[in-house]
Formats: C-alpha cells, sequence, structure tokens
C-alpha cells in the first residue's frame, strides 16, 4: 500500500510545534483562596474575620491582575 493510499502525510509536510510560554509561578492564587476561606469562616463566627477576608480578597486579585498586564506588557506603570 502506498503512502498516499493510507491518508498518512510525510515527515516534510509537518510543521515544527510551537513552543508553549508558561506563566511566572506566583502566591496571589493562594492568597485569594485564603481570603476566600476567611470570608466564609467569618459568616459562621464574626464579620471582623470576613473583613479581613475581604480585604485579602481584594488583595489578592489586585495582585494577580498587576501580574498578568505586566508579563504582557500593558502596565500602565511603563
Amino acid at each position: 500500500m502506498a503512502e498516499g493510499e493510507t491518508g498518512a502525510k510525510r515527515r516534510d509536510d509537518w510543521s515544527r510545534p510551537l513552543p508553549e510560554v508558561v506563566p511566572r509561578p506566583t502566591y496571589w492564587p493562594s492568597v485569594m483562596a485564603l481570603g476566600i476561606v476567611f470570608v466564609f469562616w467569618g459568616v459562621v463566627t464574626t464579620f471582623i474575620i470576613s473583613g479581613v477576608g475581604l480585604t485579602l480578597f481584594i488583595l489578592a486579585l489586585a495582585g494577580w491582575i498587576h501580574e498578568l498586564r505586566r508579563e504582557r506588557g500593558e502596565s500602565t506603570n511603563e
């Protein structure tokens, strides 16, 4: 059976895959998860803990967005 009959491509028709760009590791997702846990823990106990959790959540969200924008070169500080 010839190569054309099976539907397989020759190797010279293949394209070379581009390397994947992996973002730098960051702590912001962990801080955000801790903030969410504090918010729900505060609902069960006291609203002071919820306030701390909400503050952590907002801080982590802002930090994570800032990291993503800096990685893509969209930051306004440059």
